[in-house]
């Protein structure tokens, strides 16, 4: 399926939606350390850590690290949703395997990041001009649900 990585996230709610999304969808989450919160906190818990069981989630002690443990997913594209794109999301042709990069809450991803992908891997969602960002957990559901809808919901019913 699809891989969800969400680097350094910052807020328990939003990781335990996006746990429970992928516990629903088959997709594989990576958390980048660091974490803003501990994994056994309970708004975290409360949010979906009780679909721990059900997802895969993958943890990796820095972005180098979570590089490296992508290496061997072949055919796949890292896309980043940052709201410095200029490419729509829905521009994307998602390919399974393809891996969906997301940044922590206040700050999105570092320039230092972004700057290693080409402009059609960063994306990002259409809002209002004046708008300044989504919720992260609220990204994600869009994102991956195009990329799923793209394969016709393969394996979901």
């Amino acid at each position: 399926m699809f891989e969800i990585a969400l680097y350094e996230p910052e807020i328990p709610p939003n990781t335990g939606n996006i746990m429970r999304l992928c516990a629903n969808t088959g997709c594989r989450l990576h958390l980048i350390h660091p974490l803003g919160f501990d994994l056994d906190e309970k708004k975290l818990k409360r949010a979906g850590m009780d679909y721990r069981d059900m997802a895969t989630v993958h943890e990796h002690k820095n972005y180098d690290a979570f590089l490296a443990s992508i290496q061997n997913i072949h055919d796949k594209t890292l896309y980043a949703l940052t709201t410095k794109a200029q490419t729509s999301y829905s521009t994307a042709k998602f390919k399974v395997g393809d891996i969906l990069l997301f940044g922590p809450e206040t700050r999105g991803l570092p320039a230092d990041i972004l700057d290693t992908l080409a402009s059609d891997q960063k994306l990002r969602l259409p809002m209002l001009g004046d708008s300044r960002s989504l919720n992260l957990s609220n990204t994600v559901a869009i994102t991956a649900y195009e990329a799923l809808r793209q394969q016709n919901f393969i394996g979901l019913e």
